[in-house]
């Protein structure tokens, strides 16, 4: 177990999810054994899916050699899949990374970089077939393991998925220690699997078919040019 700080850094992102973002942030830096970068191509502040605001703290070029990289979702993702520059930078780092990780449809940004072939992945509900599309195996699971890759599901998951970091570089006592000093032990007045009936899920599926497709047709194209490569 290493007694140095972990270097987490988190993509930003216009358009991003921000409990994609917050809510692993806060799992990380409430251990106090990492230091969490919130990372984009300038030192501004971004906007997110919600419409306020979260600030960078690092650029691509300022980032420091990443113990983990993760990459939230978001609408904004859609255009992160096109995105070189970014997916260069996403490489670059998965590059030395002990962990490469993402939650939610981050999961596709990692796909679309290639660094999802032949691996177990997750990703939110609505988007988890597209990860075949990017060489990846999908796994209806909230938090998946495969190597060194962890991938979290739909946007709450975020937790789950960081708690998991934390026990695999830190061991179960910080994770466990976190987990008591946040609070999680989440009792949602309905579970989700009474929710998922058919009827409902093909009404949000109906409800962000704009979206969708559009997201559909970045991982095309994405998957398109890996088949080049």
């Amino acid at each position: 177990m290493t007694t140095e700080k972990l270097q987490i850094g988190m993509l930003l992102f216009p358009g991003v999810t921000q409990l994609d973002l917050t809510g692993p942030a806060e799992v990380f830096s409430a251990s106090r054994r990492c230091d969490v970068h919130l990372i984009w191509k300038a030192l501004q502040p971004v906007d997110t899916g919600a419409g306020w605001s979260i600030n960078a703290t690092r650029t691509f070029t300022t980032t420091p050699p990443l113990d983990v990289i993760c990459i939230p979702g978001g609408t904004g993702q859609i255009a992160l899949m096109d995105d070189d520059e970014t997916l260069d930078f996403i490489r670059q780092q998965a590059g030395h990374a002990s962990l490469i990780t993402s939650v939610c449809t981050g999961s596709l940004v990692l796909g679309a970089a290639g660094l999802l072939k032949g691996y177990h992945a997750t990703s939110h509900w609505m988007s988890l077939p597209q990860l075949q599309l990017l060489g990846a195996i999908p796994a209806r699971e909230r938090v998946v393991r495969d190597r060194n890759r962890i991938t979290g599901a739909g946007i709450t998951s975020g937790i789950d998925f960081a708690l998991n970091v934390l026990q695999t570089l830190l061991g179960a006592e910080v994770a466990q220690d976190v987990q008591l000093g946040i609070e999680y032990d989440p009792s949602p007045p309905y579970s989700f699997n009474s929710l998922a009936t058919p009827e409902r899920l093909a009404q949000l599926t109906q409800y962000a078919e704009q979206r969708q497709a559009l997201r559909l047709e970045s991982t095309r194209r994405a998957a398109a040019r890996l088949e080049e490569q």
